[in-house]
């Protein structure tokens, strides 16, 4: 009785105040025991399909598939964080891979923050295609009711840089924050147009989802066509998937373009391998190599591409896709790796603003193959 008076007041309070998205919150959250998104949210979710290839082709596995023993400390983070997937690939081959309480290597989760790199490859397509001029784009000829004091000084560059300027709180616990009201709200679009540039692009990194989702907005005008058609056409396809993945919608249709791509481990792993051979997926170029070069090269900040993770303290170079909750694509060029992880929790950043997690197992998967 008093939960149920607890969630009726919280109703009238959400009413009154006109915050209905929390409803959708309260209901994907808190009535199923969870304080925030979750790996599995897409049933709580519109979603929109980017169909599994015609012509499709796996990573076959190595002659050392599963025989090498995962180094100890590698094994303990796996645990500790509750991984449900985890997965190496090396020499574009099976190295090891490794899934807990789900269905082998089918299952799909929420890719979270890996989705921002997505958007990018698709945005670099678009530009291939002239579909958008360039990096230096200005937004507002394409989205001209962008607002605020800076707004005709945005270019699309700045938003896959996280260097907007925008008004945007990017917080994952806080349900009365603008997340919160992109993730569970109705029309993540007008919501985007409603928010000023209030700070100079270019001028400093600021990770913004926000940006991320402008920059999807920007795609979706220019193109005619919504996210998922559009990765189904120029990625999912040509990367010969096996999979149909999902993408989560708003309630008009949106695609949330800085999360919710749902696909598994293996599927995941081929982002991993097309940035690997610079943008060419078995003898297609897909992305212009001097793209990948530039994305995996830092912009504003040391650590931060064109939406990569960068990191050269392993003695190598290394670029990764990272989500809420510890969701890693993992490229390693030199050693011609890439490593995936799907799970429910994560390590916290260290100093340097890159996971825990990231070095551990980048530090455990270079012992195994040197």
């Amino acid at each position: 009785m008093g939960i149920a008076i607890v969630f009726a007041t919280l109703f009238i309070l959400i009413k009154l105040r006109g915050d209905n998205y929390l409803m959708k919150g309260l209901w994907a959250c808190y009535l199923h025991g969870e304080s925030s998104a979750t790996i599995d949210d897409a049933k709580f979710f519109k979603t929109h399909n980017i169909e599994a290839a015609k012509e499709t082709w796996e990573f076959p596995p190595s002659a050392n598939c599963n025989k090498m023993p995962l180094p100890e400390k590698l094994q303990t983070l796996l645990d500790k964080t509750g991984t449900v997937a985890f997965l190496v690939i090396h020499n574009d081959s099976i190295l090891h891979e490794h899934y807990v309480d789900r269905n082998a290597e089918d299952a799909q989760t929420n890719s979270f923050s890996m989705a921002k790199s997505i958007t990018t490859m698709l945005a670099q397509i678009a530009i291939q295609k002239n579909i958008l001029s360039g990096w230096h784009q200005k937004v507002k000829t394409i989205l001209p009711e962008l607002k605020g004091k800076h707004a005709s000084e945005l270019e699309l560059w700045h938003l896959s840089t996280m260097s907007s300027g925008l008004e945007w709180d990017e917080d994952y616990k806080n349900p009365w924050t603008v997340t919160a009201k992109a993730y569970y709200g109705d029309d993540v679009r007008k919501l985007m147009l409603s928010l000023p540039i209030v700070d100079t692009p270019g001028t400093f990194y600021n990770y913004q989802s926000g940006s991320t989702q402008l920059l999807a907005l920007c795609l979706i005008q220019a193109s005619g066509k919504s996210l998922a058609d559009l990765a189904s056409d120029w990625l999912w396809e040509p990367m010969q998937a096996k999979q149909t993945a999902t993408w989560h919608t708003d309630e008009k249709g949106t695609e949330l373009a800085y999360c919710c791509f749902n696909t598994s481990a293996r599927e995941f792993s081929r982002f991993g391998k097309l940035m690997l051979h610079n943008g060419n997926w078995n003898g297609t170029q897909l992305l212009d190599s001097s793209f990948v070069q530039m994305a995996t090269t830092p912009a504003l900040s040391s650590f931060y591409g064109y939406s990569f993770w960068l990191d050269k303290s392993h003695g190598t170079k290394a670029f990764f896709q990272n989500g809420f909750l510890g969701q890693f694509i993992i490229t390693i060029p030199e050693y011609n790796l890439v490593i995936v992880r799907l799970g429910k929790n994560c390590l916290p950043d260290g100093n340097d603003n890159l996971p825990e997690d990231f070095h551990i197992m980048v530090e455990s998967v270079l012992k195994m193959v040197k």
